[in-house]
């Protein structure tokens, strides 16, 4: 027995170290080898705005308004005016003569001025306002004169309307005031003035002598009122000529036609 125990000895004392540095493991503070370190699960790291209980409500800033985009206009192109004759205002002074149909079937020449205020809306269609004053001295010599006021206003058409010479026709309405002497029924005389309610027909002509000045000459029927031999208030039938200057203020200039 102490034989063997002799011989075992020395290998006992080999053998005790090594179990030893088998049974204890490595210190801390070295790293194990790469392919002995079990892979560790990954776990997803906390978000970092995340809320603890107890936080106040964090404030969401809304997301940028999309920027709107300028809209671009493009002017329209816009067609040419057609050429023709603008609208204008003119004005007219001339010399008129008046013959006046009395009830009593004698006619009287009445001679006087005559003006008058036009605006053209176009070119077929327009206005005017006329007043005439006319006079006629020593009325069956008698020695007192007979005279008559008009004041007519009322649309204008033109048939033509050119560049130099235009015609027209026109309708007007408004009142007269006649007066002077007229025979009685005793073979007398009488005076007296009537003014009654008027209306008158007629057409004429224009020529344009430059871009401010022009002639024109109209025909006129008038109807007006005056006393007959037996003192009563009746109609008459009276013809009207006059020529004019027409002055055109706003210069306007001719316009050729294409």
């Amino acid at each position: 027995m102490r034989t063997l125990l002799k011989i075992a000895a020395p290998f006992l004392i080999l053998i005790w170290p090594i179990s030893v540095v088998a049974q204890n493991p490595q210190p801390s503070g070295q790293a194990d080898s790469p392919d002995q370190i079990p892979a560790a699960p990954q776990t997803a790291a906390p978000p970092t705005n995340a809320m603890a209980p107890g936080d106040p409500a964090p404030i969401l800033n809304p997301p940028p308004a999309d920027t709107p985009q300028f809209i671009s206009f493009q002017p329209m192109k816009q067609a040419p005016l057609p050429a023709g004759y603008a609208p204008v205002l003119k004005f007219s002074a001339g010399y008129s003569v008046t013959s006046l149909g009395l009830p009593s079937s004698a006619r009287i020449a009445l001679s006087g001025t005559d003006v008058s205020i036009s605006a053209d809306a176009g070119k077929r269609f327009g206005a005017i306002l006329d007043l005439d004053y006319a006079l006629a001295p020593n009325v069956f010599r008698s020695g007192r004169h007979m005279d008559m006021i008009s004041y007519l206003v009322g649309p204008v058409l033109y048939p033509s309307h050119g560049n130099r010479l235009s015609t027209f026709v026109r309708v007007l309405a408004g009142g007269t005031r006649v007066s002077g002497p007229f025979p009685n029924g005793n073979g007398g005389l009488n005076a007296g003035h009537v003014q009654y309610p008027a209306w008158a027909a007629g057409g004429g002509a224009e020529y344009r002598l430059s871009s401010a000045f022009g002639l024109r000459v109209n025909v006129d029927y008038l109807r007006s009122h005056f006393f007959n031999p037996t003192e009563a208030v009746r109609a008459q039938n009276d013809f009207r000529v006059v020529s004019s200057i027409v002055f055109y203020p706003g210069r306007p200039g001719f316009r050729r036609r294409h």
